[in-house]
């Protein structure tokens, strides 16, 4: 049985809901190179404390609740066709093999950085559930146009050189009524190297100093610091060519009723936009 979860908001237009939407840029902002490596073997270092801490979400909570999360809004499936469902920076792969298990859809995986993406084959082998995992830039993808029913993204969106770019690149790939839904938080507001001095277990206890220091210096070069969120994706999300957007900033309340492990002392939001 789906756990019950609190309802988006009814949907926006993106067109015409009388946002206040900045001058669209002639192009995207250049991407540095450098500071994609650097992320990338950042993420790299991570990617075996994220694999334990996906796996105590299973073990967990965290499984049924971020099931009933997801389920009730994706789209439905096209007759005779199985739903396609891309996971933009998997990580360990919690969410793709999640659907694959729960829905027996398509499941596809990608990830700029390899160690995440071996920890989520791994993952996979250890469930028994079928997903691909694919390496492959969030702002770039591989895919022709409509190719998924339904984009999934978690803890991605405030890494991004290019978050505009991205959202762009989600709606392309989406078919037409295919459904996004994207949790983030507003990680750009905070220190890190404080962050992880909270009080009671959570997902960032415990992780060395150098690598809290580094990623505090990463996140301080990355565009979406410097933005008020969620408001600035709901602005994006229209700009890039989705038809309707809602806004869910409860979901913390909901997912992290339990303080293990996976716990996220950063409040999230969600966001379900439909091309």
């Amino acid at each position: 049985m789906t756990p019950a979860c609190q309802s988006f908001p009814a949907e926006t237009p993106a067109a015409g809901a009388g946002l206040q939407l900045p001058a669209s840029p002639a192009q995207a902002p250049a991407r540095s190179q450098a500071l994609a490596e650097r992320i990338e073997r950042y993420w790299t270092r991570r990617s075996a404390g994220f694999g334990q801490v996906r796996r105590s979400e299973i073990a967990g909570d965290k499984w049924e609740a971020w099931r009933g999360e997801i389920l009730p809004w994706l789209p439905k499936p096209r007759e005779g066709r199985t739903l396609a469902v891309l996971d933009v920076g998997t990580g360990p792969g919690f969410f793709a093999v999640l659907l694959a298990c729960e829905t027996g859809c398509e499941a596809t995986g990608i990830d700029l950085s390899e160690g995440m993406l071996r920890e989520a084959r791994a993952l996979a082998r250890e469930t028994g559930c079928q997903a691909r995992f694919l390496h492959m830039d969030a702002e770039a993808l591989d895919f022709e146009d409509g190719t998924f029913d339904a984009v999934l993204v978690r803890n991605l969106t405030w890494t991004l050189q290019r978050p505009a770019q991205a959202y762009r690149e989600w709606c392309r790939v989406l078919r037409p009524g295919g459904v996004l839904l994207n949790f983030d938080a507003d990680y750009g507001a905070v220190d890190f190297t404080e962050m992880a001095k909270a009080e009671g277990a959570h997902a960032h206890a415990g992780i060395a100093q150098d690598l809290l220091q580094e990623g505090e210096d990463i996140r301080r070069l990355l565009p979406l610091s410097a933005e008020p969120r969620p408001q600035w994706d709901v602005q994006a999300l229209a700009r890039a060519g989705f038809a309707s957007v809602a806004l869910d900033q409860n979901i913390s309340s909901r997912v992290f009723r339990v303080r293990d492990d996976a716990y996220n002392p950063v409040p999230m939001f969600a966001l379900r936009a439909v091309k």
